[in-house]
């Protein structure tokens, strides 16, 4: 595999296209350094941290310029990368062969610095190190929070999980345990492990993702470029260190497997997905459609749900009681009405509503808790859906039938369905959620490039949601000391970022292409 990697960079075609992304590989890497520089001064640390003891950070993080001077610098890396990732698309022609050394040396080019920041744009990874530290001392993740640790306020987490419980599966609290206890309980080394689980995760997903995209005929390269090159991708799955990195690339390994006819394996990786975050139960019914075969009829479809059900509650069951934990990580799963985001539809309708209501002289808590609950019936009901749904005549060009799939169904199109119902599912429960993080959308992304995004629409939409979600990450979580104004702070971020966006959308004339539909001859 190395010496035709090698033979393949020495290719005249390699070389070419190697030679004409140079400048937009730099570009990225630039990006991604600035940033890594500007956690200096912006990067989460935890209360105990003696970094904060240091020159260098006491001056970043006390001196009001250099606070702005660390804003400035983090919007420019990452709008910068924003824009290497734009350009390297337009770089790489019909997305050959030729293009595979490229993409993976901009994707090490443009990770590598992102490891060595501090968190940033989030401080999830000190709740990681307060859940594995809970796990060490004894104590039951599932039922208490951060705050049941003495100087639980030092660890550096958010105040949302000081007191919740975690919505974690045993796979992750294990990752957690060993990497407080690697660490000796010291949260920048206990940072470490966690920035390598992530880097896994993406890896995975950069591996399988092409892989499952080529199986179900779309081109492996751009969707390496779509999936794992993407600096919503790179900004929370390395730079905030979230765990859904290494969810998502299970996932998604376990569903090229299960497609490729070795469905134990995918299942069980599925199940480890699971075992970071439950949210990809959705995944498994899907799964079990993708064992079942695109000739099977409703008999061989409900066993196949039966033993992927089976099979994966029985691997989670296992971890439960080596653990001692059980399935405790169902009851930690609800989300609190509180918890909600203005660009979510149902938080946002469902606090509009709640807000007229007590305007009106009445709790808007019950109006709020009835949307949101709505919203989620309305998911689960539409998963159903998606599942139970025979396919129809304009998704396989068949006449009607009845019974199983039709003869004549090809298994690529059966596969490539089954995939995208699953991409809907999971739209579903985060379209129908109070709550949206930016890293939701990968999860998406994931989904839909695997089983086709055109170079339209779909993905100008892309396009703009991409930027949408940097700006967000830019605007959103920073860490300043008090002292320093944190309107002031997002005031230079928001001036900085959305100038920049709208420079490449609107005035950059080698950008401002791609989120502009062509005009006809």
């Amino acid at each position: 595999m190395i010496l035709a990697e090698r033979k393949s960079t020495r290719d005249p075609l390699t070389q070419s296209l190697m030679a004409a992304s140079r400048s937009t590989i730099l570009q990225g890497l630039l990006g991604s350094v600035l940033m890594a520089l500007a956690s200096i001064g912006l990067g989460w640390l935890a209360g105990s941290s003696g970094l904060i003891r240091t020159p260098l950070f006491i001056f970043a993080r006390t001196s009001p310029i250099a606070v702005i001077a660390s804003t400035i610098m983090l919007c420019v890396g990452a709008l910068l990368l924003l824009r290497a990732w734009l350009r390297l698309a337009q770089r790489m022609g019909d997305w050959d062969r030729h293009c595979i050394p490229v993409l993976r040396k901009a994707f090490w080019m443009w990770t590598l610095p992102l490891m060595a920041c501090l968190p940033l744009f989030s401080r999830d990874v000190y709740a990681y190190i307060g859940q594995g530290r809970l796990m060490t001392h004894g104590l039951d993740p599932y039922t208490n929070g951060i705050s049941a640790l003495s100087n639980y306020y030092n660890l550096g987490p958010d105040t949302l999980w000081t007191e919740a419980p975690t919505p974690y599966g045993p796979l992750w609290l294990w990752i957690e345990q060993a990497s407080v206890a690697v660490s000796f309980e010291i949260p920048e080394v206990a940072i470490i492990p966690f920035r390598f689980a992530v880097l896994a995760g993406l890896v995975l997903l950069a591996v399988y993702a092409p892989k499952l995209a080529a199986l179900n005929g779309f081109n492996p390269q751009r969707t390496l470029w779509l999936v794992a090159l993407n600096p919503v991708v790179l900004i929370n799955f390395i730079a905030s260190t979230h765990n859904d990195s290494l969810m998502l690339g299970l996932c998604v390994a376990g569903i090229y497997f299960t497609a490729v006819k070795r469905p134990i394996l995918g299942i069980v990786l599925v199940t480890a997905s699971i075992a970071i975050k439950p949210i990809t139960l959705i995944a498994l019914p899907f799964v079990g459609l993708l064992w079942a075969g695109h000739k099977a009829g409703w008999s061989r479809r409900f066993l196949c749900w039966a033993g992927t059900l089976a099979l994966s509650m029985g691997l989670l069951a296992v971890a439960g009681l080596v653990n001692g934990l059980g399935f405790g990580w169902i009851g930690a799963l609800q989300t609190s009405s509180a918890v909600w985001i203005w660009y979510a539809p149902v938080g946002l309708l469902s606090h509009m509503l709640g807000l007229i209501t007590s305007l009106l002289g009445v709790s808007g808590d019950p109006v709020i808790d009835a949307v949101q609950m709505v919203g989620t019936v309305a998911s689960i009901l539409i998963v159903i859906w998606l599942t139970l749904r025979p396919a129809d005549t304009g998704q396989f060009g068949v006449r009607r039938w009845s019974g199983g799939f039709p003869a004549d169904v090809s298994e690529t199109g059966y596969r490539t369905l089954m995939v995208r119902r699953a991409a809907w599912a999971f739209a579903a429960v985060v379209l129908l959620a109070p709550m949206i993080q930016p890293w939701y959308m990968i999860w998406l992304l994931a989904l839909f490039a695997v089983t086709g995004i055109d170079e339209g629409w779909q993905l100008r939409g892309v396009f703009y949601l991409t930027t949408f979600f940097v700006l967000i990450a830019l605007t959103d979580q920073l860490s300043v000391f008090r002292w320093i104004p944190i309107e002031l702070v997002r005031a230079v971020a928001i001036a900085v970022g959305v100038s920049m966006a709208a420079y490449l959308m609107f005035f950059d004339e080698k950008t401002h292409v791609l989120f502009r539909q062509p005009r006809k001859a």
